[in-house]
C-alpha cells in the first residue's frame, strides 16, 4: 500500500513538473504541506513541527487591524492624464504642482473605494457615504486626494468626528445597529441636514463604485509659482454616468451579493471595460467672501457652480487589478495632509483634523513604517532620518554619503535642505485664538435647495426612507428632526411628519400581532434597529424550520 501511494504522489508530481515549488517563509522547500509530525500516524504531534508551528502562527496574525472608518474596500490601479489646462487657461496661472502640468503626462496611481460606518465585512448596499480615495506617485513624491462620493459632509469640525461615528456604529453594550443613535446626533447638529438630505436619497446608496461621483469635500490651496494661493474643490466625474439605487433595488442586491460593488469593479477591469473620470476643479479668491450666505471653508456646504464654474484638468482610468489584496488595498494608508510642492492647506478646520488624524491612524494600524509598504512607497526616492521602529527594511543607500549621520544640520555629512526655487505662500491672520463655531453657519439654506432640486421620485425615496428610520426613534428626536426639515424646506417637514406618523401607525398594528419585540419604557417600544432589521430578526424565529438532533 505504501509502494502503491508513493507511485501516485511520484506521478503528481510529474504531472505539476512544471508548477513552482513550494517553499518556507525561510525559503526551504516544503515535502509535506498536508500532515502535521507525529508519533506513529494517529499522534501525539511533536514540539518540533517548526513548519506546521511556522504556517499557523504566521496565519493567527495575517490580518491587521481594521478601520475605524472605512473598513469595507476595494481598489484598482491605473493612471492619471492632465490636460496642462484649468479649463482654457495654462494650469500654471494657479499651481506649481507637476502633476497638471505638460499636456498628456501620466502619472500611476492607486485608488480604495469604500464604505464610512460598517465592518470589514459589511455589505457594499448600506445606506453609507462611499470612500473615493486616489494615490498619485508624482515626480515629485506622493499626493493623497482623499473624499468621498458625495461632495458636502456631517459636520464642519473635527472635534466632533469621534463622537459622530460612534453614534454612527452600532449600540455598544447590543451592538446591534439603531438609526436612533444617529439621528440623536444629528438632532443635536444641524449643520448635518443637508447632508442627510443626500444620505437618505437615492445618491445615499451608488449602484457601483464604477458609477459614482467622487469629491475631495475639503477645501484646498493651489500655489503658483509666484507663491499666490486660490482655494479650490476636487471633483471626480465618471464617464460611465452616475447610477443610484431605491432601498427595495438594494435589499434585492444585498440578498444575493453583499460584495456586489467589488465584484463589479475587478470584473469590468478584467473585461478591459476600464473606468474612467475625469477631474474638475472649483476655483476660489482666497478670503471671507462676503457676498456668500455660507463660510466658503465649510464642508457641509457646495459652491455653487454658476459663480464658481467646474473646469477640467485631466482624466483617470483604472486598468490594473490587485494581485494580492491585503498587501496592495487593505494595508494601502491615505492621509490628507500628503500634498506635493504647489498644493497647501486651507483654514477648513475638518481639514486639519482629518491631517493628523488620518496618517495616525494608519501608524496604529499597519505600523510606523507603512510608507515603506511598496504600495504607499513614493516612486521618488526617498532620503530621510526618520527610521528604525518595527519592519524597518528601508534602502541603506538612503542613508547618504555618511552612513554615520542620522540627523541634520551636520557639518560633517548627512542630508541637507532643498533650496526652495519659488517664494512661499505666507498667509497672514489678524484674530485671536478662540474655540467657536463660524458666523455664518446657514445650516439650512442649501439643504432646502438640494431638496427642491430633486426629482420627484428622489423626494419620495427619501421621504420614506427617513419616515421608516424616524419611526422607531424617540419622539423628542422625531420633533427636532421635523424642526430641521421645515427650516430647510416646509413640505420637506411636512411630509417626513406625515410619513413618521404612517408608520407609527403601521407599527402599532404589528405591535398588537407580537410582531415587533418591546422595549423597556422610556425607549422606542418597536425595537432597537430599523423596521426592516426588526421584522428580519423575528422572522428568523418564526420562519426557521424544526430539526431534530443529530
Amino acid at each position: 500500500m505504501a509502494d502503491e501511494q508513493k507511485g501516485k504522489n511520484a506521478s503528481n508530481r510529474q504531472d505539476d513538473v512544471n508548477r513552482e515549488t513550494l517553499t518556507t517563509r525561510q525559503g526551504r522547500p516544503v515535502m509535506d504541506n498536508q500532515n502535521m509530525r507525529t508519533i506513529g500516524n494517529r499522534g501525539p504531534a511533536t514540539l518540533e513541527n517548526y513548519h506546521f508551528l511556522e504556517k499557523i502562527s504566521h496565519f493567527d496574525r495575517e490580518e491587521v487591524p481594521e478601520r475605524i472608518v472605512h473598513a469595507r474596500g476595494s481598489g484598482a490601479f491605473g493612471y492619471f492624464e492632465t490636460y496642462g489646462k484649468v479649463g482654457d487657461e495654462p494650469v500654471e496661472k494657479y499651481t506649481r504642482a507637476k502633476v497638471f502640468s505638460g499636456a498628456g503626462k501620466k502619472t500611476p496611481l492607486m485608488v480604495r473605494f469604500s464604505t464610512v460606518a460598517g465592518g470589514k465585512d459589511s455589505p457594499e448596499t448600506d445606506r453609507d457615504p462611499r470612500g473615493f480615495a486616489v494615490k498619485m506617485y508624482t515626480e515629485d513624491g506622493n499626493w493623497d486626494l482623499v473624499g468621498n462620493n458625495l461632495k458636502i459632509f456631517f459636520i464642519r469640525d473635527a472635534m466632533k468626528f469621534p463622537d459622530m461615528i460612534h453614534a454612527f456604529k452600532p449600540d455598544p453594550a447590543s451592538n446591534v445597529p439603531n438609526p436612533e443613535r444617529m439621528f440623536d446626533f444629528v438632532s443635536r447638529s444641524p449643520e448635518a441636514t443637508h447632508m442627510i438630505t443626500f444620505l437618505f436619497s437615492p445618491w445615499g446608496i451608488p449602484a457601483t463604485y464604477r458609477h459614482m461621483q467622487g469629491s475631495g469635500v475639503n477645501t484646498y490651496k493651489w500655489v503658483n509659482d509666484k507663491g499666490e494661493a486660490v482655494l479650490v474643490k476636487y471633483h471626480w466625474e465618471p464617464k460611465q454616468g452616475i447610477r443610484n439605487l431605491t432601498q427595495d433595488e438594494a435589499n434585492e442586491i444585498q440578498a444575493k451579493n453583499v460584495a456586489h460593488a467589488t465584484q463589479d469593479l475587478y470584473e469590468s477591469i478584467e473585461r478591459g471595460e476600464y473606468p474612467e473620470w475625469e477631474l474638475f476643479v472649483q476655483i476660489m479668491e482666497d478670503g471671507y467672501h462676503p457676498e456668500l450666505d455660507f463660510d466658503p471653508l465649510d464642508d457641509t456646504k457646495l459652491w455653487p457652480e454658476d459663480k464658481f464654474p467646474w473646469l477640467p484638468v485631466g482624466r483617470m482610468v483604472l486598468d490594473q487589478n490587485p494581485k494580492d489584496y491585503h498587501a496592495e488595498i487593505e494595508q494601502a494608508a491615505f492621509g490628507t495632509g500628503v500634498l506635493v510642492d504647489g498644493m497647501d492647506f486651507s483654514d477648513d478646520k475638518m481639514l486639519i483634523g482629518r491631517t493628523f488624524s488620518y496618517s495616525d491612524t494608519q501608524r496604529y494600524r499597519v505600523g510606523s513604517n507603512y510608507l515603506q509598504v511598496p504600495v504607499n512607497a513614493p516612486k521618488t526616492t526617498v532620503r530621510t532620518n526618520q527610521h528604525r521602529g518595527q519592519l524597518d527594511h528601508r534602502n541603506p543607500q538612503e542613508a547618504g554619503d555618511n552612513e554615520h549621520i542620522n540627523y541634520e544640520p551636520s557639518m560633517i555629512g548627512g542630508h541637507k535642505e532643498a533650496e526652495e526655487p519659488h517664494p512661499q505662500h505666507e498667509p497672514t491672520y489678524h484674530a485671536a485664538a478662540m474655540s467657536a463655531p463660524i458666523d455664518r453657519p446657514n445650516n439650512y439654506g442649501q439643504a432646502g435647495e438640494t431638496y427642491r432640486s430633486f426629482e420627484d421620485w428622489e423626494r419620495d425615496e427619501l421621504i420614506d426612507n427617513l419616515s421608516d428610520a424616524l419611526a422607531i426613534c424617540d419622539e423628542r428626536i422625531q420633533t427636532a428632526m421635523i424642526k430641521h426639515f421645515t427650516q430647510a424646506d416646509e413640505d420637506y417637514g411636512r411630509r417626513v411628519k406625515e410619513g413618521i406618523e404612517k408608520k407609527r401607525k403601521e407599527l402599532q398594528e404589528m405591535s398588537k400581532e407580537d410582531r415587533v419585540p418591546g422595549r423597556e419604557a422610556g425607549q422606542s417600544k418597536f425595537g432597537q434597529g430599523s423596521i426592516s432589521a426588526n421584522e428580519a430578526a423575528d422572522d428568523a424565529v418564526k420562519k426557521g424550520h424544526d430539526a431534530d438532533p443529530y
